[in-house]
């Protein structure tokens, strides 16, 4: 099976976001799985996402809080073997289940960060890696998720020289790492970002991939933006006259991977609710997967869990992971194409 085929053949996606990616402010004790509002996941959990349609369980992680210092990082072995607790959950069911870092900043794209970021990365990669050596296809694992210079004006404009050349020296760090491990990972497909893991057409142009096999791209579209994302909480309908933008999207994803033969997964996407728009968003999701398929890309729903809240809020959640129940079923309906 080609790495094209493979992609082609994932199906749609879903995120446990808010959860193994919940960042601790400095002091707090709690658990870091349900420091965000989440409840602990269980199998039961994944296997409602699985029942609905979703056949990838993307599982972000923020290991930052949970390693030593240099030189070695270690990872803390409870914290990895939950994380691999939570992995099995998709796998057991037959997910394809990726595996990143997330919420990490100590991998700042500079040239003056550049060396002590990769030696991080290589030791904390290698952990994993020889952690899940055993997998099988199934399990991906992601380099980054969104790297970018934090805190700066090139943050989410899709950087600038140095952060896009930066990120793609990280990502080749990244794969050599893995396949320096050797057994299944030798051959294990591998998810790369550009910049900030962005659609901006100055950070796609600008990536170079990295040298090797089974590797694919990752992006996150969260597109149009002042529907999906934006901060404009009044915008909150979508309507037939927007499918261009969604168009222009994967026609740029066409321009700079595809047709360059790099397969593409959409790692994150979803309309955020704003006041009571579950019907656009259904629609919008609808016409976001179809485009998508036409092009062969995977979509991955970015859930964080929040289902309601005030309008100025991220509300992305589909599930209700206390009760089990979907929240927008009409939403979920639309995105896995049922």
């Amino acid at each position: 099976m080609t790495t094209f085929e493979y992609v082609k053949n994932l199906g749609q996606g879903w995120n446990l976001g808010n959860t193994l990616d919940s960042v601790l402010r400095q002091g707090e004790t709690k658990p870091q799985e349900t420091a965000w509002g989440n409840p602990k996941t269980t199998q039961e959990m994944i296997r409602t996402v699985k029942d609905a349609g979703f056949e990838i369980f993307r599982v972000p992680v923020t290991w930052f809080q949970k390693t030593g210092g240099a030189p070695d990082f270690t990872i803390n072995k409870e914290f990895l073997s939950r994380v691999k607790e939570v992995v099995d959950y998709g796998i057991n069911i037959g997910m394809a289940v990726i595996l990143n870092l997330h919420h990490e900043n100590w991998h700042f794209p500079s040239e003056e960060n550049f060396p002590a970021a990769k030696e991080r990365m290589k030791k904390v990669w290698t952990q994993i890696a020889n952690y899940f050596a055993d997998y099988s296809e199934k399990l991906i694992f992601e380099a980054m998720n969104e790297p970018r210079k934090e805190n700066t004006d090139v943050e989410w404009t899709g950087g600038d020289e140095e952060g896009r050349r930066v990120v793609m020296k990280l990502n080749q760090v990244f794969v050599d790492t893995i396949r320096a491990t050797g057994g299944k990972n030798a051959t294990r497909m591998l998810l790369v970002p550009n910049y900030a893991a962005s659609c901006n057409e100055n950070a796609m142009e600008d990536f170079i991939m990295p040298k090797g096999e089974n590797i694919i791209m990752s992006l996150h579209g969260y597109v149009p933006w002042d529907f999906a994302l934006g901060g404009d909480h009044k915008k909150n309908i979508w309507s037939e006259a927007e499918q261009p933008e969604i168009d222009h999207l994967f026609a740029r994803v066409q321009k700079y991977f595809l047709a360059k033969k790099i397969p593409v997964i959409m790692g994150e996407c979803g309309a955020r609710k704003k006041y009571d728009n579950a019907a656009c968003r259904a629609k919008w999701a609808a016409y976001y997967t179809a485009k998508a398929r036409e092009y062969g890309v995977p979509c991955c729903w970015w859930d964080n869990g929040h289902l309601d809240g005030s309008e100025n809020t991220e509300v992305f959640g589909l599930l209700n992971r206390d009760t089990l129940q979907w929240g927008y079923p009409e939403i979920v309906k639309a995105f896995v194409g049922r």
